[in-house]
Formats: structure tokens, sequence, C-alpha cells
């Protein structure tokens, strides 16, 4: 039947009430424009059905050691709140100016129907909704669960069908609601512009307040985005404000008409500014205070199966989830790495220092720091990567370790039975006798008998595991390599976490003792951590607990094993000890406290590492110029105002890491190291210093062999890198087969 041939009929229209059931009316319609009746429905087509209803999208909090937020990650942001945390304005405003008859009508308000109905056949499609806080409700949560963009377009499309499953699905809601829950339902998912999803959002954003705090002025505000967000957000300009003035206004007049305010108390609300204040919403590890570790934090959580199959379902989660993450991250700690780093290293410097603290003996990761701010700011030197960890924690591939490497063969040697005595003569000079002297783990000859390894001070000499680790001896360390095993030494390392910070495997070359693989600061911290455990392993953690919106918490434990035999640790602890007191570190000075550690400066200094550890914290700092070390070497350098001629371990790194561990101790009872098990390590076995000839009675001072001033007996340097090499040619690897060594 064509309409223009009806003039006025019956609209029958079929309407349900949550406790009666279906209740068919019909009302007598005049004609509009000459359209006649539409059957909108018939009872059958308006049973109550369930609406589904996802959780909805909530922001993450991440916490650090003491329970306080230093993260929040979404990609909704949404607080849900209970009804009783919204101020009564508000709630007032939202249904006087939506649905003021919502605490009265069932699940279809009749009226609004009839009206939007009678406006839809003029117009001949649906050009008004008609629709009360229930259908609003059902309509964001479709749109809310929606993934795909069909998805979405079918949730806001005009047409009766949606129309009429939006009803069905409402008069389930009202079945299983209370009024109250559904408006607390609804003012949750609602969109209120400027970003802000739910009241407590909405009233952050817009006026900086809790919900519960909104003035009469501000819930109109409010209540009037809702219908237009995108039209009357004010971050849109003026123009838009002013759409939002204007919708408050008109709000606050329904109010008056409906008597729920005097015209006294509109004129006031109407007196005053918009007030809009775009509070900024916290989201992002740019925004936390400590953004290197958030970033860590970030990555570790997407690539824990524990809580999705795939990357991006943990994503989805992290970012929607509304979830509570616990975490490693000690603020005091953190504070002292930050204090150390910028007393040393401005930010403006071209160089940049970063530090991280790991606890021995679980691997949680205490403090991440650097000496530039993270960003992507050119001007303000930024910097948009994780500068302290590896590729995957966000990094782009670190520095070349240097001397630290040294630790790996030296924990080798004593594995294999060698004495903290035991030693043998080198030379200034290290050379290859042939190829097969080195061999990596697939049984490759990499040793380079063409090349040259050289100590920059000092003079040839007995060399022991003690002094040749003291004064950091290349010569020293490319015999003891070539005696223990290249490959062994690459196992210990590995054994110790150490991996490359670019993600690809080892350059196993015969100078990997001197450092020429490329780390973060995370990864060398957690290795000399193990050593502080006795031997015992952990996988760095930043994640400690994840507590899901319903309470749930899942609990994450250290991951850890007997790397080492713990007095094969005990004894390479004892060694590295005494590089505060007779080593590269001795005009440094220790902290008070058991601790040890190595230095470590790449070739021609374009690096410079320290690390180091007690039983109950361990560290790593690192410094270099990340527009490429080889090319920016620290030499003829000015960092944090002080001019440099050349930057070594003992130069920066060291003092940052001793400064750090003194404030980051201060609380916490010093444990001692495990003594050295003399019957198996002390003294020296097959490889003793042999005994200086017995001078003649007419010799000279210098042919006693008591050294010269300024050295030590054995002729070595006693001042910190005399003698250590980590000078010229350390870890250069840029030799047949090696390729470059800093990219």
């Amino acid at each position: 039947m064509r309409r223009r041939d009806i003039g006025t009929k019956v609209v029958r229209l079929v309407v349900a009430g949550a406790a009666a059931g279906l209740l068919a009316a019909a009302l007598a319609l005049p004609a509009v424009g000459g359209a006649g009746a539409v059957i909108v429905g018939a009872a059958g087509d308006l049973t109550p059905v369930e609406l589904p209803e996802p959780p909805l999208a909530e922001k993450t909090t991440v916490l650090d050691t003491r329970g306080r937020p230093i993260a929040q990650f979404w990609d909704t942001y949404r607080e849900v709140v209970p009804l009783s945390q919204v101020s009564g304005a508000m709630k007032t405003a939202i249904i006087s100016i939506e649905d003021y008859r919502f605490y009265e009508h069932g699940a279809i308000d009749l009226e609004g129907t009839v009206r939007a109905m009678a406006r839809n056949l003029q117009s001949g499609g649906v050009s008004q909704g008609g629709s009360g806080i229930t259908q609003q409700y059902v309509k964001q949560v479709l749109l809310n669960a929606a993934v795909t963009d069909e998805q979405k377009r079918k949730a806001l499309e005009s047409s009766y069908a949606r129309k009429l499953s939006e009803l069905r699905y409402a008069m389930g809601v009202e079945q299983k609601y209370t009024k109250d829950q559904i408006l607390e339902k609804y003012l949750n998912i609602a969109y209120f512009g400027a970003g802000a999803n739910g009241i407590e959002a909405a009233a952050k954003r817009f006026f900086g307040v809790h919900a519960s705090r909104l003035t009469l002025g501000q819930a109109a505000t409010l209540a009037g985005a809702v219908q237009l967000p995108t039209a009357t957000d004010p971050e849109g300009g003026a123009r838009n404000r002013r759409r939002l003035l204007a919708r408050r206004d008109v709000v606050l007049d329904r109010m008056v008409q409906l008597g729920k305010i005097t015209p006294a108390q509109a004129a006031e609300a109407k007196s005053k500014k918009l007030g809009y204040k775009g509070t900024p919403l916290p989201g992002g590890c740019a925004d936390s205070p400590y953004p290197y570790f958030c970033v860590y934090v970030r990555a570790e959580f997407l690539r824990d199966r524990a809580f999705g199959a795939t990357e991006q379902e943990n994503a989805r989660l992290l970012d929607r989830g509304g979830l509570t993450i616990r975490t490693t991250l000690d603020p005091g700690m953190q504070a002292a790495a930050e204090k150390a780093l910028r007393a040393h290293v401005h930010a403006s410097d071209d160089p940049v220092a970063s530090e991280a603290l790991v606890q021995p003996g679980t691997g949680m990761i205490k403090a991440m720091a650097a000496s530039r701010a993270y960003g992507t700011s050119a001007r303000r030197h930024q910097v948009s990567y994780n500068i302290v960890a590896d590729n995957e924690h966000g990094g782009i591939g670190g520095f070349q370790a240097g001397s630290t490497f040294k630790t790996f063969t030296l924990i080798t040697a004593l594995k294999q039975g060698m004495k903290v005595g035991d030693g043998f003569a080198v030379g200034n000079g290290y050379r290859a006798s042939g190829y097969p002297d080195f061999k990596n783990c697939a049984g490759g000859n990499v040793g380079d008998p063409t090349h040259t390894v050289t100590n920059d001070e000092g003079s040839p000499g007995f060399k022991s595991l003690e002094t040749g680790t003291w004064q950091s001896v290349n010569t020293f360390f490319m015999e003891l390599e070539h005696r223990v095993g290249l490959c062994d030494t690459v196992q210990t390392a590995r054994s110790l976490g150490i991996k490359r910070a670019d993600g690809n495997p080892l350059r196993q070359y015969e100078t990997f003792t001197l450092g020429i693989n490329e780390m973060d600061p995370v990864t060398v911290a957690n290795a000399y951590a193990a050593i502080g455990a006795r031997g015992k392993y952990c996988t760095p953690m930043a994640i400690t607990q994840v507590v899901d919106r319903n309470g749930e918490a899942t609990d994450l434990s250290p991951k850890c094993r007997q790397a080492l035999d713990p007095e094969v640790a005990d004894a390479t602890a004892q060694i590295l000890s005494g590089v505060f007191t007779k080593g590269t570190m001795r005009a440094v000075g220790g902290i008070s406290r058991d601790a040890a550690g190595k230095t470590g400066t790449n070739d021609d200094q374009s690096s410079a590492w320290f690390a180091g550890f007690t039983p109950d914290l361990a560290g790593a700092v690192s410094i270099g110029d990340p527009r490429g070390a080889i090319a920016h070497k620290l030499n003829n350098v000015t960092i944090g105002g002080r001019y440099y001629p050349a930057v070594y371990g003992a130069t920066l790194p060291g003092p940052i890491w001793r400064d750090t561990m003194l404030t980051a101790l201060k609380n916490v009872p010093p444990t001692q190291f495990t003594p050295l098990n003399t019957n198996r390590f002390g003294g020296c076995a097959e490889h003793c210093q042999p005994k200086p000839p017995a001078p003649d009675d007419d010799a000279t001072p210098d042919d006693t062999g008591e050294g010269t001033p300024g050295r030590t007996a054995d002729g070595t340097g006693d001042r910190p890198g005399e003698g250590t090499g980590e000078r010229a040619g350390e870890g250069t690897g840029e030799r047949a087969g090696e390729g470059p060594v800093n990219r």
C-alpha cells in the first residue's frame, strides 16, 4: 500500500513492559505530508534479547614498588566509577537533557518514540532516534564492541532494522538491571569529546576534577556535549567551544523547565565562562617519570605469552583491559641513578650516559636512567629509543662493552681450575701464531696472525689472574682466552645472559674478551648481578604482578638457574674487588662495603663502561655518542661542563656507578661476599710467577727488578687506566673476517 494513497490512518505500535511482557497499542496519528500508516513491528519482533556486554575499555595503571602510579596505557581513556561517585548535578543534568522520563518509562519511551517516528515518516528515513538512556547505552555497547570498520558502520547505520535490534536489546537490559545501574553504565560508556570516555575521564579532562566534584555549570556542559561530542569538542577550536557553551545553556534551560533548578541558579551558571582546562590525559611512556623503564615494562608485557597468544592480543589487553601492573622499580634507587648521572653528564652533551640497576638473586630491575630525557625533540636533545635496554625492549643497538667482557674470560679460567695467583709472562703486544689459535663455537678458525693487540701503557712481565685483571692488561687476556678457549669464554658469557643488544648472534672473534660486542646496561648489569648472587642467574624482571579489572591477580616469580659454581663466583668477586683498591678504580675508590667490578673502554675511547656489584645490588653504566661511537669518539670532549682529553671506564662510568651505589644502598644493611675458598683457588698451581734471580752485589736499583717510581713491583702501572689496555687497540674488531666494530 502506497503512503500517498492513504489519508489519516492508524500507525500500529507494539511496545513492551519489563514486567507485563508484550503490549500492543494502537495510536491514531494524523497524516504527515500525505504519508499514511506504517507497520512498525509485530509482537514477536520485540521479544527481549540479552545484550552481549564485553568489558569496557579501561586504562591500565603501572605502579612502582611503593604502589605509586608511574605510567598508564590506553587506547580509550576511561576510568569506571560507581554512580555514588558522580555528583547529583551531573545525574540530574544528563537525565534532564537526554531522557527526562528515564525513571518512569520502561525500555521504550513511547512518547519519544512516537514523536521521533512522526519526523522520520516526514523525512522518509531515520532522522531522529528518540532514544532514551537505555537505548543509547545499547548503541554505545555495540559501537564499543565493534572491531572492524564494517562492524562500526553497522552499529551506526540509520535503518529500522538496527533500531528494532536496539529496542529488543534495551528491553533485555531493563529486565536485567535497575535504573540506577543502567544510568551508571551509561555515564561510564558515553563519549564526551576531547578524548574522554566516561564521566570520570571527562570531568578530569574538561575541568581537572573528579566526577563527584562537578558543579552545576560543569555538569550542564558535559551533559550538553554528549549529543554532539565531535562538533562541541573544545580541542577543535573557538567555534566548537562556542557550540559547547550554547549546549550548556540549553541544558540549564531544560533543567529550569523541568523544575530541577531555579532560574536564578541557571543564570548564575550561565554567567560563568566555559572553564575548559584541557587537563592532559596521562598515557604512554613519554608521560611517565621513568620513561625508559616504562618502555621496558610495555615490551615485557607484550612478549609474555601468559597474557595472550600473540603480541596483538597482549597489546589489546594492555591498552583496554583496565589492568594494574606492579613492577620492580624502586623510586629511591631510581633517584640515586638519576642524580649521579646529572652530576657528571649534562642532557645537552652529545655523549649519552645510561645506567641500569639489578637486584642479585632475583633479576629485578630496580632502576633505568639516562642523562637525556626520553622523547622526540631534537632541540631538547631527547632520545627517542630505550638507550638503557636492548632492541627487544625498545633499544637500537647499544655500545661495545670493552673490558667488562674480560670478566667472562676470568671466570672461564677459574672454572677450568686456575688459581688466583696463576698466570704467565706477557709482552706489550699479542699476535696469534696462526689462524687455528682461536676457534669459534662452530669450530671455525678466527685467529688473526696479521694483527697485533697492544697495551697502551705498562711494561711486559708476569701477570696473574689477579694482577692481569686489576690492571686490565689486553695482552694478558688475549693469551688467557687462547689458553681457556674462545668458545668456552663465549659459553660462559651466554650462561650469564650475555647477548648482543641488536639481537644478532654474538660476534665470536679472538678479541671477544676485549668487548667487541655491542651491549646494553640492563644485560651487562644482570650478568654481573649473577656473580654477586654466587652464580645464580635470573632473567631480567620488571613486572611482579598483574591484577585484572575484577581483582584477580597473576603473580610473576623470578626465573633463575645456577649458572656458575658458587665458589667460582666467590673467587671472581674476590679478584674483581681488587679493582677498587689495586686496579683501574683505585683513584675513584670503593663504597665502604663489599663491592667488585670492572672498567671497560673501547677502541680509542669510542665508548666507556663500568659494571659492578655488591651482594645486594648490581649496576652497569655506559657512555657513548648515539650519533655514531666510531665517528664521534670520547676524545677531546666536554662532558658535564668539564673537558676530557679522553674518557675511560674509570673517568666517568666508574664515578657515576660509585655515586649511585652510595646513595641507593644508604639504607640497605651491607651483605658481605662469601670468602674465597683458599684451598681451591688460593695461591698458584702450575702457572706460578718465576722467582727473580738473586741480585748481584754491584747491581744498581734499576737492575733489581724493584721497578721505577710510579710502577708496581712487576713493572706495570699503578694509576687508573695505566697498563690496562683500555686504550688504542682494545676491541677494534676491524680485522679480517670481523667487520666494523661500531656501526
